[in-house]
Formats: C-alpha cells, sequence, structure tokens
C-alpha cells in the first residue's frame, strides 16, 4: 500500500520568497518549517507560512510532481498561489484542525 504525500509552497511573506518542497506529513513538515527546526533556504529566507498545497495518493507521485514544480518559472508558482490564496494567507490553521 503506498503512502500518501503532499507538494507544497512556503513563503516568507505575499509575493515573497518561495520553497518548493514534498512530504508525506504535512502537518509535521509545516510545523517544522513554521519553528526554525530545518536548516537552508526556507530557515535563512524566514518561509514560515504555508501558501499552497496539493495532496497525492503516493508519496513518489508527489516527489515526481515537486521535481516539476520547481522547474516552473516564478511567475507560474505566484499565479498558482494567487488561483487560491490571493491574500497568500497561512494555510496552517486549515491543516491543523
Amino acid at each position: 500500500m503506498s503512502k500518501p504525500g503532499f507538494v507544497y509552497f512556503m513563503a516568507n511573506r505575499k509575493n515573497g520568497a518561495i520553497y518548493t518542497g514534498s512530504t508525506s506529513d504535512l502537518v509535521k513538515r509545516t510545523y517544522q518549517h513554521r519553528n526554525g527546526l530545518i536548516d537552508g533556504f526556507t530557515k535563512e529566507h524566514g518561509c514560515k507560512l504555508l501558501v499552497w498545497f496539493e495532496a497525492h495518493d503516493d508519496l513518489d507521485e508527489a516527489r515526481l510532481r515537486e521535481l516539476q514544480v520547481k522547474k516552473w518559472k516564478r511567475d507560474w508558482k505566484v499565479r498558482r498561489i494567487e488561483e487560491g490564496n490571493p491574500e497568500w494567507r497561512d494555510l496552517w490553521f486549515e491543516i491543523v484542525k
């Protein structure tokens, strides 16, 4: 049985830095980013806002999608965020219900 996965964007503010990642546990991973527990881009740039995500039935599918999304131009990523989250609000509170 496959494990579900997620592709997500973390940002530091509206129209700011955007990080693309994938995970099998979106709540845990977002918590780690929000609290600076992961060294690297998100910690250096203060990317603590979960601004977009998509769910996949299979983690390998999510990882493949992450690689595709990472090749997108920035304006494509911004457009994807703003289609469902025009204010770039933090979706954290929607996933921890």
